[in-house]
């Protein structure tokens, strides 16, 4: 493989074989792991998908009309 110039980063293809064996989606978040001298792990990133679990797990309702305002968040 070789590397591409992507904005100010560099950029891999993942081949073919990866994507099948891991099973991944184009949008979908990875992550990259440095695990020796010149080796890297890629995995599901799954921190989302945890988050979100959690929060089903509180079994919070909120009003079918409520609609998220981060800056209101900060207006105190």
């Amino acid at each position: 493989m070789k590397l591409a110039r992507w904005g100010n980063s560099l950029a891999i293809r993942i081949p073919a074989e990866v994507v099948e064996k891991l099973k991944l989606e184009p949008g979908e978040e990875i992550e990259v792991k440095v695990t020796g001298d010149n080796q890297f792990e890629v995995s599901r990133d799954r921190r989302r998908q945890e988050a979100l679990e959690k929060l089903r797990r509180l079994r919070i309702t909120v009003p079918e009309d409520y609609v998220f305002d981060r800056d209101e968040i900060y207006d105190s």
